[in-house]
């Protein structure tokens, strides 16, 4: 389901966060991307909108997710180095192989900065934390595969407050490759879960 935004609060919201709302509101998603409104925090900015996302290839099962915050508070906050802030948490699946490379992290974290970059979205600030997990079966049940899962949650503060559609992009193709697609952003190189044995 496409996201549709409601109001996101009932008090009157200033123009720069109305421009927000409508930028996310007329984003296309690519067709594998299932993205709704879901409640955003109350706490951390004056104004707050929150998406979450699925990958979904062919209408089969989801094989990555993640949660979108955008943050604006009109007077800035000297932490974010600007007035708003992009709140990321994303996970996929990998190959067992693949969240055993020490080197999984330092790529996870290219391709979110890759991704910013190569869509042109001006930013401040970057920050994150990427975490590999894996878990074998033992026992009486030690015939469950193995499995592994990369989790990333990170943010942003958008240097060019007039082109929040290139956040929302590059948000969008961060998702994608950790679910294994090919970017629609050109420049962007996937490094498909399949090859990476092979790196």
């Amino acid at each position: 389901m496409q996201v549709r935004l409601t109001d996101v609060i009932s008090l009157p919201v200033s123009n720069r966060f109305a421009e927000i709302e409508a930028a996310v509101r007329s984003f296309r998603w690519r067709p594998e991307v299932q993205t709704v409104e879901i409640s955003s925090p109350q706490r951390l900015a004056p104004y707050s909108l929150a998406l979450e996302a699925e990958v979904v290839p062919r209408g089969d099962e989801a094989i990555a997710s993640g949660r979108l915050v955008i943050l604006y508070n009109p007077e800035g906050d000297p932490t974010w180095a600007g007035t708003t802030r992009f709140v990321s948490y994303a996970q996929a699946d990998v190959e067992f192989e693949m969240a055993a490379d020490p080197m999984l992290a330092d790529v996870a974290w290219l391709w979110l900065l890759d991704s910013l970059r190569h869509a042109g979205a001006d930013h401040r600030a970057p920050s994150g934390t990427v975490t590999a997990m894996t878990s074998r079966s033992f026992g009486k049940i030690d015939s469950t595969p193995a499995r592994a899962e990369i989790e990333i949650r990170c943010s942003w503060t958008a240097a060019d407050d007039d082109v929040f559609t290139r956040h929302i992009a590059a948000w969008q193709d961060f998702l994608c490759q950790l679910a294994g697609l090919e970017p629609l952003t050109e420049g962007v190189t996937s490094l498909g879960r399949r090859s990476w044995g092979a790196q």
